[in-house]
């Protein structure tokens, strides 16, 4: 009894685990370059009262074991990195990945994030940067004061006109891909940072083999399905209350097994 009371209590902390994940998403339902996060679980450990293939007191082999588990543990929480439904903005420093890759930013402590949010804006000295946060585009690029007409294409080259109408490129913009993207830790801000895990960055240019290309006046939405999320809730909430069925089952059952002794 005392066993299964564990048992139960750790499936209610799975689904709870469940629906903090679920919420996140939700919440991130409108978030620009969002990755949904999915929670996976993994039974416990094995109590063996009977090993598979032990031998019987009469020397025949067992041809089955007995073992009761003890319960399930999160194993992880993955990000799923299929790309997000395009947005059209008509801003012309909004891009949208589509495809593999990152965009690299410049944190304030000198390290590089990588982000799928490509919401960019231009500072007081012309650079593009994060709108909303400021970090730099790297490598980086700076726009004349008098630009009058930006122009990104898919290979990321960057052009502008100036107050005459004459047009100059004048940077390019490199994304990043890895070999495990699952291993990125994820910092806020819509921003991730490389890991052991996650291997090291491959520079390369959009619409190269294996990166994405570039697409001007688009922002990429959320990957998140309002919808599943809704039914991962349900499902989530039915297993938590079935679980804690478990538990207060148990705990009837000790109680009559304590009165027995009065």
């Amino acid at each position: 009894m005392m066993r299964s009371l564990f048992t139960g209590a750790s499936g209610m902390a799975a689904q709870q685990m469940r629906i903090d994940v679920t919420s996140h998403n939700l919440a991130n339902a409108n978030t620009v370059g969002f990755r949904s996060n999915r929670a996976e679980f993994m039974d416990l450990i094995y109590q063996n009262l009977r090993v598979p293939g032990g031998t019987s007191a009469n020397g025949t082999p067992w041809p089955d074991g007995l073992q009761v588990g003890l319960g399930v543990s999160t194993g992880a929480i993955s990000k799923d990195f299929r790309v997000g439904s395009p947005m059209e903005t008509g801003a012309p420093l909004d891009l949208m990945i589509a495809g593999d890759g990152f965009f690299q930013v410049q944190l304030p402590d000198g390290s590089t994030g990588y982000t799928r949010a490509g919401n960019f804006t231009k500072d007081v000295d012309g650079s593009i940067v994060m709108k909303g946060l400021g970090y730099f585009l790297q490598p980086g690029i700076t726009l004349a004061q008098d630009s009058t007409d930006i122009v990104v294409g898919q290979d990321g080259t960057v052009s502008e006109k100036d107050a005459n109408g004459v047009a100059s490129e004048i940077g390019q913009i490199l994304i990043v891909r890895f070999v495990n993207p699952g291993g990125l830790e994820a910092v806020g801000d819509n921003l991730f940072k490389a890991t052991a895990a996650s291997g090291d960055p491959i520079e390369g240019i959009p619409t190269q083999a294996g990166y994405g290309k570039i697409m001007q006046n688009y922002l990429e939405g959320s990957n998140v399905s309002v919808v599943d999320e809704l039914v991962n809730l349900i499902i989530s909430q039915r297993a938590f209350e079935a679980n804690s069925k478990s538990v207060s089952t148990s705990d009837e059952m000790l109680q009559t097994a304590v009165n027995l002794k009065r």
